[in-house]
């Protein structure tokens, strides 16, 4: 004959222990979704960032043109209701795969970060010797942000970011 109070004795802790466990475990899986998608909306806002850059970069850069261009992109303002920032280095390129025909090309290091959140991304822009960055801040929020780069005589290009 089954003994009723010793299964409920053995069965109880687990039950309880899934009423516990089932949210806490969808709770946990939900956050690890939501991160990874922040990150990977971070990450495609990055390179488009980047490919604007490097677009207005090559525009200036033809013998041709001359003067001012101010490009404002059409990214979105904020990323699952979170502003972004932006800020970029200018550097050389040290690694030879990257510049084969040694024409010292510099490498623009463009770092995101979700401002509440502190979620960071980065990606690399390849420009060439003739650049300059100043520097700015990438501004999400801002209402006319972009890319403002100015040719000189001399040829160089000097490039920030507009907010």
């Amino acid at each position: 004959m089954p003994h009723v109070t010793i299964e409920h004795m053995i069965m109880m802790p687990i039950l309880i222990l899934q009423i516990f466990l089932f949210p806490l475990t969808a709770s946990w899986i939900m956050n690890i979704w939501v991160n990874s998608r922040r990150n990977l909306t971070l990450q495609e806002v990055a390179s488009h960032l980047g490919s604007t850059i490097q677009q207005v970069y090559f525009l200036l850069n033809h013998k041709t043109m001359d003067g001012t261009l101010t490009q404002e992109t059409d990214l979105p303002l904020l990323i699952e209701n979170v502003p972004y920032s932006g800020n970029a280095t200018l550097g050389a390129v040290l690694d030879p795969t990257l510049d084969p025909t040694g024409s010292s090309s510099k490498l623009l290091e463009l770092t995101l970060k979700l401002s509440e959140i502190g979620t960071t991304t980065t990606t690399s822009v390849l420009l060439g010797q003739n650049v300059l960055w100043l520097e700015s801040t990438y501004v999400s929020t801002s209402p006319n942000s972009g890319v403002t780069a100015t040719k000189f005589p001399n040829g160089t290009i000097s490039m920030s970011f507009t907010s």
